[in-house]
């Protein structure tokens, strides 16, 4: 028998954060916990709005299957990740808080960390993450900027009106620097933009289209030598194909695919169309954070700076250093 418990936290950011999809000053999220023989694990899905996901709804949905879940048997997790497909087929958030937990007990039943699980090296080298900044005036910008120096910063830009306050950021530092327009541009602001970040030497830019928007994609494609990153338009599994022709890698983020089973899938995938891999956050504590770091030594980019950006007490588990992410 599984021992099955949950909470629903709301954890403060350092600074309202603003992206396209609108402003948040707290990250709700629903930590769920397995427990079986002595031992446990713990998984997180934070609540995004605009995919019409909130705390509330998960734990309803959860609290209807429980009795079914606790009588699951113990055996491996992708085995726990089918099963819990199937009794939330339409639930990838809570799918995932579940499937997060269910890996980091069976990690503990076996005395490992789950990348060691994994057979994964590393030793080998590893992508470090960027620090986002949200948006705001150029001047607040351009303050959060400096009051984090970092190799690696993420910018939100929500349209052309944007693009002075990322030239303000590149006028200060010499960091690798990442766009993130959260599928927020016009066609005609992506192609007024792009010579504009050339010169501005941007690194990448994750999903400037709306995620529907395959032939504007096709478009962009030819008019720019900087790489596009699927995000809003690789949401599951099914969506990796899709994106193969229209951008140069793909943004996994584990609550909107279904957890670390279905990632490692995507990954593998990717890897075969040869497209680039990212993983992201979407705000999460350092419980949801932890899960995405055992997946940097398959990786190219990672975007996980949830504990950075939130109000959080010192980290228990892992430790940030200049763009470096590793293990306490």
């Amino acid at each position: 028998m599984l021992d099955i418990k949950y909470k629903s936290i709301s954890t403060p950011f350092i600074h309202p954060f603003t992206t396209a999809h609108g402003k948040k000053t707290h990250q709700p999220a629903l930590l769920t916990w397995i427990g079986y023989r002595g031992k446990s694990g713990i998984g997180e899905a934070p609540a995004i709005h605009y995919y019409n996901v909130t705390v509330e709804s998960m734990i309803e949905e959860l609290l209807k299957k429980v009795p079914i879940l606790s009588r699951y048997a113990f055996t491996e997790p992708d085995r726990f990740w089918h099963f819990c497909h199937h009794l939330f087929p339409s639930n990838s958030f809570l799918v995932c808080a579940l499937d997060m937990a269910y890996w980091n007990l069976y990690a503990n039943t076996h005395h490992k960390k789950i990348f060691e699980l994994w057979n994964l090296d590393w030793t080998k080298p590893k992508p470090l993450t960027d620090y986002t900044i949200g948006l705001d005036t150029a001047e607040i910008m351009l303050r959060k900027m400096n009051d984090k120096p970092w190799p690696i910063y993420k910018v939100k830009l929500a349209s052309r009106q944007d693009l002075n306050k990322l030239k303000t950021l590149r006028e200060n530092t010499n960091a690798k620097i990442r766009v993130d327009a959260n599928a927020s541009w016009s066609i005609d602001d992506a192609l007024y933009l792009l010579p504009e970040l050339e010169k501005l030497q941007i690194e990448l830019i994750e999903q400037p289209l709306a995620k529907e928007n395959w032939d504007g994609m096709m478009h962009l494609k030819n008019k720019t030598q900087i790489p596009f990153i699927a995000d809003e338009a690789c949401v599951s599994e099914e969506d990796v194909c899709k994106c193969h022709h229209y951008f140069d890698g793909i943004n996994i983020k584990l609550t909107k695919c279904g957890g670390l089973t279905p990632a490692l899938r995507m990954i593998q995938e990717a890897r075969q169309l040869g497209m680039k891999v990212m993983v992201g956050c979407m705000n999460e504590t350092e419980i949801g954070s932890e899960a995405i770091v055992h997946f940097l030594p398959l990786l190219d980019y990672v975007d996980v700076d949830g504990p950075l950006l939130l109000d959080l007490p010192s980290l228990q588990n892992i430790r940030y250093e200049n763009g470096v992410v590793d293990w306490k």
